[in-house]
């Protein structure tokens, strides 16, 4: 087990810059299955989800190489099985995102249901619903059998904007004959990176960024040298630590076009002090949190939604904001019914929270913190945890940070730079 301790109530100041997306690197890394040419991806993050994505490709019979602190060269021409190693699946929910391109390319797949995160029921319905409606016949029993001679281009209207399932239908659409067009697409920047790492790669995707996708399907792709856009969840994560820990901190190389809602609930909602220069975001040092009421003086609330809306992957570190800020709250998660449930480790820093239900939580604040033990229970919930405990008084202990490591490269090694007192401990 490894755990982070941490010595809390010193600013935190500097400069730092975001890493690649996340959740842009693992559909891209599974969109090389779609050519048997060599792909470079750059600006990949070298974080725990990411080389689980990988394993599952070395393990295919995949020729996995890094030529560069952040740069790919994957190889898949040697592939042969079409059965994905069920211990390796379990670890992460982007496993499924090789069904779409393994049945295009090789007409079959045998994978377990994925596994990730505990942050409440993740439907695996969207992606087979695309998948039949494209010619895959499936069967269900301990696995998913997804089975198709040859996928045929159609209209689907997606049940929910969910990123993963527009990614696996956008992927096998590629090469699936004839035009396919899909509604309630997700469009969130990780998908448009996808699209547009396709689209190098000889397919013909229009409407990116929008809700409606038309894929003309192409006989093959090829080989591309794509680079990865920043992450703008990294980019909302440090924007809250800089205003917790009161240091000035600067986000360098950051994309505006993808922090307009972001922007908007960190500094009129919660009253974080910061703005562009340039392509860099300063947090400043001098921070007077108040969360901006609505008309008529209402209780506020923060809620995610598809984009372009507020990130749901953000909710956790917007709620321990919202601990430091003064005024009341609500903070809605929709999508996930567990994902606030850490809550209670915050609780018991302080902090004056109360849940109402699966979803929803009321702050009020600002509470002082102190340090605490505690767990992290998925990746965003364990960087809000460390956000917390770094702006809390004394000392505190989190355990299993190998979920933050799947979503965070190297955060504690990052932060040091920053001034931030973290350590790292190892314990058998």
């Amino acid at each position: 087990m490894t755990k982070f301790i941490i010595e809390g109530g010193h600013p935190v100041s500097g400069t730092i810059t975001p890493k690649g997306n996340k959740n842009a690197a693992l559909p891209a890394i599974a969109a090389t299955l779609l050519t048997d040419e060599k792909v470079i991806l750059r600006n990949v993050p070298r974080i725990g989800d990411v080389l689980t994505m990988l394993q599952i490709l070395k393990e295919l019979g995949s020729d996995v190489k890094w030529i560069g602190e952040e740069t790919l060269e994957i190889d898949n021409s040697g592939i042969e099985s079409t059965d994905l190693d069920p211990e390796l699946c379990y670890k992460i929910r982007a496993s499924l995102l090789f069904a779409g391109p393994m049945l295009a390319r090789f007409g079959e797949v045998n994978m377990p249901p994925p596994g990730g995160d505990v942050i409440g029921r993740r439907r695996v319905d969207t992606h087979l619903l695309a998948f039949r409606k494209l010619g895959a016949e499936i069967s269900l029993d301990k696995f998913i059998h997804l089975k198709a001679k040859k996928l045929e281009g159609t209209t689907i209207l997606l049940d929910e904007a969910s990123v993963t399932g527009t990614e696996n239908a956008v992927m096998a659409a590629s090469l699936a004959k004839g035009k396919t067009t899909i509604f309630n697409a997700a469009s969130e920047p990780h998908v448009q990176d996808l699209c547009k790492m396709l689209n190098s790669m000889g397919a013909q995707i229009d409407g990116i960024g929008s809700n409606r996708l038309t894929i003309t399907g192409v006989g093959e792709l090829h080989g591309t040298d794509f680079t990865i856009s920043n992450d703008h969840i990294e980019i909302g994560s440090f924007i809250g630590l800089g205003a917790v820990t009161r240091g000035e901190l600067r986000i360098a190389h950051v994309n505006k076009e993808y922090l307009k809602a972001i922007d908007w609930i960190f500094r009129v909602r919660l009253g974080v002090e910061m703005w562009f220069e340039g392509d860099t975001i300063v947090v400043a040092d001098e921070q007077n949190l108040r969360i901006k009421s609505d008309a008529y003086n209402s209780v506020p609330k923060i809620e995610d939604a598809p984009w372009p809306g507020f990130p749901a992957d953000l909710t956790s570190i917007a709620l321990a904001v919202a601990t430091q800020a003064e005024g009341t709250i609500l903070i809605h998660e929709k999508l996930f019914e567990s994902r606030l449930f850490f809550v209670d480790k915050l609780i018991s820093m302080g902090a004056r929270i109360v849940l109402c239900d699966p979803h929803r939580a009321v702050v009020v604040g600002p509470a002082p913190l102190h340090g605490g033990t505690m767990e992290s229970p998925d990746i965003r919930a364990g960087m809000a945890l460390l956000l917390a405990s770094l702006s809390a008084r004394g000392k505190s202990v989190i355990g299993n940070v190998g979920q933050i490591d799947r979503g965070y490269e190297r955060i504690d090694e990052r932060l040091r730079t920053l001034g931030a007192r973290i350590q790292r401990i190892e314990e058998v």
